[in-house]
C-alpha cells in the first residue's frame, strides 16, 4: 500500500505515449518481478550486470530532478524495494550500484532506479554509463540531498 504524498501528473501526459506507463498498465508486456500499488519492477532489457532491475514509479514522474522535498520518502521506498527484489532473486545489495540517470541524460523520460550487482561484473562501458556521482548518473542519497536543499 501507497504511503507518502505524491503530486498528481500532469494533466497533460500521455499515458500511452510512455513504455513505462504503459508496463506499469500491463499494456506493454515485461518480466515483472514485482509490483505493488506504488512500484512496478522489472529486469533493464540492456542489463549492465547479472542483476540489473528498474524500480519504476506507476505515477509518472519525468526525472528524479522533477521531484520535491515531499519525494524523499518515496526515494527511500524505491531503495527499499530495490533492495528487496534483488534479495528474492538471488542478488546481494552489498554488491549492488543504486542510481538515477541526472536529466538529460536517461532514454526513458520516466522516474526509474536502477538496481545493478554485482558491481565487479559490470563491463567497462557499463561502468562508465553508470558511473557513481558522475553528472548523469546519482546515488538515492544525492538525489534526497539536492531534494532536501531544493527550495
Amino acid at each position: 500500500m501507497s504511503t507518502g504524498t505524491t503530486t498528481p501528473p500532469s494533466p497533460s501526459h500521455d499515458r500511452g505515449k510512455c513504455i513505462f506507463c504503459k508496463i506499469c498498465d500491463g499494456v506493454e508486456p515485461s518480466n515483472i518481478v514485482h509490483q505493488d500499488d506504488e512500484f512496478v519492477v522489472f529486469p533493464d532489457m540492456r542489463p549492465a550486470a547479472p542483476h540489473h532491475y528498474l524500480i519504476v514509479t506507476r505515477q509518472h514522474f519525468t526525472d528524479a530532478r522533477s521531484l520535491t522535498k515531499e519525494h524523499i520518502p518515496m526515494v527511500e521506498r524505491m531503495v527499499s524495494v530495490g533492495k528487496e527484489v534483488l534479495a528474492t532473486q538471488g542478488g546481494s545489495d552489498g554488491s549492488a550500484r543504486l542510481g538515477f540517470h541526472w536529466p538529460p541524460f536517461h532514454s526513458v523520460s520516466h522516474l526509474h532506479l536502477h538496481v545493478i550487482a554485482p558491481e565487479n561484473e559490470m563491463g567497462f562501458l557499463a561502468r562508465g554509463i553508470f558511473k557513481t556521482n558522475s553528472f548523469w548518473f546519482v546515488t538515492p542519497e544525492t538525489v534526497m540531498a539536492r531534494l532536501e536543499d531544493k527550495l
